[in-house]
């Protein structure tokens, strides 16, 4: 019988057996085609890879799929759709997460410090101007080495008896003509790309003081992950500056929301506050309310 072209494929009947049999290729999803099959279509209507198909385009679109969303919306069994993740990320085309899977560019990789310094410049301007708002003359507290906190440390030159500890370098040297602020510095070993002092030395000098707050800007905010980073030794400092704050507030702009990096910071139940702009999606800022954070829009 002729081939009969179709929008996203080519169908392709013919018959074996004593009954008729249909071949679908896609063209537009890499790895992806539907082998032979004389087998009736299964009861949701949808032959796998045809569901596979779409699973994928849902997940390109969306950034991220969960199980039961995807078994509800294609009246599958939750074994079903996880079966169909699990054979989209053997073909590397999707990232397994719990409870579902993300694209595998939403997995971030760090960028040297002066890339980052210029990406969403305005957004961290902001955002580290509200954010010295909650500090207070008298206070100490914590600034991770991120460019975000580094607006924080530009706005706060003028506080009263402020005591900053810091791993960052970037830091230090913004506070350096701030004459009311006493700046301390960790040991340990330096790390160019991010301009941060890192190690179990440094994790140690944290483990000396106490702060009123700790202002953490981690690569990745995942509702679902956490906050994130893209070096075990960073994110181990991290991990020790939140141990001897009483406060935590997260500042991170709209576009690390939803994805994550390779190591977990904090559980966002872990988080007091966050502080992030006005492009950040409803459905996140719900997300984050829902772990009981006080959410500041800049």
């Amino acid at each position: 019988m002729p081939n009969r072209k179709i929008a996203k494929g080519i169908v392709q009947l013919g018959i074996r057996k004593g009954r008729p049999t249909m071949n679908v290729t896609e063209e537009t999803v890499p790895g992806l085609t539907v082998e032979d099959s004389a087998s009736p279509r299964p009861l949701d209507g949808m032959m796998a890879e045809e569901r596979r198909t779409q699973i994928l385009q849902i997940v390109r679109s969306e950034g991220r799929a969960r199980v039961n969303e995807l078994a509800s919306r294609f009246s599958s069994s939750a074994v079903t759709i996880r079966n169909d993740l699990n054979e989209l990320h053997q073909r590397g085309l999707v990232l397994r997460s719990h409870g579902g899977a993300v694209l595998p560019e939403k997995i971030l990789r760090e960028s040297p410090v002066y890339e980052r310094l210029k990406a969403h410049a305005e957004e961290k301007r902001r955002i580290g101007a509200t954010a010295a708002t909650l500090i207070h003359d008298g206070e100490t507290i914590i600034l991770d080495s991120g460019t975000t906190t580094l607006e924080i440390a530009r706005q706060i030159k003028n506080k009263q008896g402020l005591q900053v500890i810091t791993n960052g370098v970037n830091i230090a040297a913004e506070l350096l003509d701030a004459r009311d602020v006493q700046t301390f510095i960790v040991g340990g070993t330096l790390r160019g790309d991010s301009a941060s002092i890192v190690g179990r030395s440094a994790e140690e000098m944290f483990e000396q003081f106490s702060a009123d707050k700790v202002f953490l800007s981690g690569a990745g905010c995942d509702p679902d992950f956490g906050v994130s980073g893209a070096n075990l030794d960073e994110t181990m400092v991290n991990r020790a500056m939140l141990r001897i704050a009483r406060e935590v507030i997260l500042v991170a702009d709209a576009s690390k929301f939803s994805k994550r990096s390779m190591v977990r910071i904090a559980s966002f139940s872990e988080i007091d506050t966050i502080v992030s702009d006005t492009g950040l999606r409803s459905e996140i800022q719900e997300k984050v309310r829902g772990f009981g954070c006080n959410l500041i829009l800049a």
